[in-house]
């Protein structure tokens, strides 16, 4: 696997395993677009939503075991932006560092809140009523954001306060996760060198 690279507020990833090939690349300073396909499609869905309303463009290209199950695919996605966004944030100076989105979508309302801390954490307390979302296990929602938090140092917790339908619940999550990111990546004026006072984040 290659390391990650990263030019300005951009990173691009690569990652070769013998159950998924993947490339991403992460523009944080970016005009909401999403390229490309995961080979799920109700992922790259999700993925188009966190990208326009996290205000940054996504490039994906990958192969998966799918003919196995979406697990390695979506988990090794994950790990992807992770990798990414953590090259593409740098040394965090000036970043905002917090951000949080209550979101609705028709009878969904979901919280999002996350800190850019570099300690990764995950709160999840999403129920989804289905098992599958088009072509996308349900309960892989967490396995991507448990790979995004690791691998992107971020303490992030996610809470379902209302939402039947599941398709409603999981498009929420996601726009809310962008704005979010959106909201903590950004630039903050009033804030000069790293936002903690360990000087290090």
């Amino acid at each position: 696997m290659e390391e990650p690279k990263a030019d300005g507020r951009r990173a691009v990833v690569t990652r070769k395993t013998a159950e998924t090939e993947i490339k991403l690349e992460l523009n944080l300073e970016g005009q909401g677009k999403f390229r490309g396909k995961s080979g799920i499609p109700f992922l790259d869905h999700l993925l188009a939503q966190f990208a326009k309303h996290g205000a940054l463009d996504l490039e994906l290209e990958a192969i998966g075991d799918l003919s196995v199950d979406s697990h390695h695919t979506v988990e090794d996605i994950g790990i992807c932006l992770g990798q990414a966004l953590a090259q593409a944030l740098g040394t965090k100076e000036g970043i905002t560092r917090y951000g949080s989105a209550l979101l609705p979508m028709d009878e969904a309302l979901i919280l999002v809140a996350l800190d850019l801390s570099g300690r990764p954490y995950l709160a999840y307390e999403v129920d989804i009523r289905v098992e599958r979302l088009g072509g996308l296990e349900a309960d892989l929602l967490e396995e991507f954001l448990r790979a995004l938090v690791n691998h992107g140092g971020i303490t992030l917790h996610v809470r379902k306060l209302a939402g039947r339908n599941g398709h409603h619940v999981a498009e929420a999550l996601f726009k809310a996760l962008g704005r979010a990111l959106r909201q903590a990546a950004g630039r903050d004026p009033d804030v000069a060198g790293i936002p903690s006072t360990k000087g290090v984040l």
